[in-house]
């Protein structure tokens, strides 16, 4: 017996991922990416193969300095050893292959069948969200982190290791450390205590290695958030970035660290009711993303491809109409459109506003509706037609959690 294997279907399917790929290939070309944060980690590798100042330099003619902690610099090494241009090449086709991987697996996480050809379709369309987008043309490695945090986060709760992809990601950039006090808040403390010994370990890693670059980054660089660009450009997608622009200022000051820090307790609070309550892993750990992504003190718009499990989410509740609204606001690259040369950024009228934060927003009512549902009823729960936490585990954790 034969079975048909290649259907009009599927051809359409690679039809449709080879034309999103010749088109941002031409387009890449036509605007000779610079893919400056490939340069960075190069330049970050090279400092560690050299032995000179890790955070004493700058590269590319936007004067970026290395901003990561010391293992990250060690993990880059391997950068040096291809010359500039074979380097791009990979980056492109590697974050090409992560995103693939991370459809794969926000596929998984929201329980959506598995058929090849919509997946081939979601990476093509995937690769034209402004996140994506701009990861791929800058050479950044938000792609890998996501796919890291969410492989693990995935995972069987009794899953070997569980937790320890997740600490590694922290230790490469600590943002992904909210996701360790999520678990733990939500009663994982095994794989929460996990993750935290293998963030200590990186960090131990980078002591051995380069203890003098290390002291500097813990006691010193890590509270120098200044360092990694200015916090008040359109770029920043984060609170911090929309309370400057709407004030006017360059230094929005305890008005945004009162609003961060109610933002994050009132953000994994809800988590933690999505998944004791609601019994909803998906939108504990998307509120989670969300919530990391709205505090930080600066989310440039290529960290936000988390949109990517979210649209997923929203699809396989059969959310469509919000799908699209999600999947427009990270498409439209609004924020290109306002006024944005020098301090511009700081002199926007209230109406554009919205159009110039737009992350930071939409995010923000995405957390509003997690909570009203939460709130109301269990139809998160309801909606999680094929939740992460088999059923006696969820059970557990709720209870663990509750006491």
């Amino acid at each position: 017996m034969t079975y048909r294997t290649v259907t009009t279907r599927s051809l359409a399917a690679v039809g449709v991922l080879a034309l999103s790929l010749a088109a941002f290939a031409t387009l890449c070309l036509a605007r000779h990416i610079p893919m400056a944060d490939t340069l960075v980690y190069r330049a970050e590798g090279a400092a560690v193969v050299g032995g000179t100042d890790l955070y004493g330099f700058t590269v590319t003619q936007w004067q970026l300095p290395a901003t990561y902690p010391p293992f990250a610099a060690i993990l880059f090494v391997p950068t040096t050893w291809l010359p500039v241009d074979a380097l791009k090449v990979v980056f492109v086709i590697g974050n090409v292959a992560l995103l693939a991987l991370f459809v794969r697996l926000s596929w998984r996480f929201a329980g959506l069948p598995a058929g090849p050809v919509p997946l081939v379709v979601a990476v093509a369309v995937g690769l034209w969200l402004e996140p994506v987008f701009q990861t791929v043309l800058f050479g950044q490695i938000n792609l890998a982190l996501a796919c890291l945090v969410l492989w693990d986060l995935s995972r069987p709760e009794h899953a070997l290791g569980k937790g320890f992809a997740l600490g590694v990601a922290a230790g490469i950039k600590l943002t992904p450390a909210v996701f360790i006090v999520y678990l733990l808040v939500t009663g994982r403390v095994r794989a929460g205590l996990t993750a935290v010994a293998s963030l200590t370990a990186t960090v131990l890693l980078g002591v051995l290695v380069l203890p003098q670059a290390s002291g500097e980054f813990w006691t010193r660089r890590v509270f120098e958030t200044s360092r990694v660009g200015k916090a008040w450009i359109i770029d920043n997608q984060s609170l911090q970035g929309l309370l400057a622009r709407v004030l006017h200022t360059t230094e929005p000051g305890a008005l945004w660290t009162v609003t961060a820090a109610v933002t994050a307790a009132g953000g994994l609070w809800l988590a933690r009711t999505a998944v004791v309550r609601a019994g909803s892993e998906r939108w504990g750990v998307l509120v989670t993303a969300l919530t990391a992504l709205l505090v930080s003190p600066i989310s440039w718009s290529h960290h936000w491809v988390w949109c990517v499990p979210l649209l997923a989410v929203l699809i396989a509740e059969r959310r469509f109409r919000t799908a699209a609204a999600v999947g427009v606001v990270w498409t439209a690259r609004s924020f290109w459109a306002v006024p944005h040369e020098g301090e511009l950024d700081l002199r926007l009228a209230w109406w554009q506003q919205p159009v110039a934060s737009p992350y930071a927003l939409c995010a923000l009512g995405l957390l509003a509706f997690a909570g009203w549902r939460t709130g109301t009823s269990t139809g998160l729960a309801r909606a999680d037609t094929g939740p992460v936490l088999p059923t006696p585990r969820a059970e557990s954790v709720r209870a663990r959690a509750r006491g």
